[in-house]
């Protein structure tokens, strides 16, 4: 059992930024790959970064790329994503997942089996 629990969402304007935390628990946090998912209303969940159980390999989805930054600290048992030039379409509800059968990073919604409650995150224009 994984435990994963986020923190950090709020309201920005459009061009602002912000970091969301993930605090895991339950099993050794730098065995498995971690990632973020977002979703809008009426929309399904999307893929947005993943890390490998080390943190050293990452992986974006193409509309994040080059403005979110996915890292972790395995010291800590902690997920973060910096989120810069932020856009109205960025706003979501971010999801925290554990991907505890893949140690490498995985951008495939079926491989996560842990997810956190979701943290509301709204860019205004």
């Amino acid at each position: 059992q994984v435990q994963l629990v986020e923190s950090g969402g709020g309201l920005v304007q459009a061009g602002g930024s912000l970091r969301l935390s993930c605090a895991a628990s339950g099993r050794i946090f730098s065995n498995f790959a971690m990632g973020w998912f977002r979703q809008a209303p009426g929309t399904e969940r999307t893929f947005v970064a993943t890390v490998s159980g080390s943190g050293r390999i990452t992986w974006y989805s193409d509309s994040v790329k080059g403005r979110f930054t996915i890292s972790r600290d395995n010291a800590k048992n902690t997920l973060y994503l910096q989120m810069n030039s932020l856009t109205p379409e960025d706003t979501a509800v971010y999801y925290c997942a554990a991907a505890t059968g893949t140690y490498h990073y995985t951008n495939r919604l079926a491989d996560y089996d842990y997810w956190g409650q979701g943290t509301q995150v709204t860019v205004s224009s």
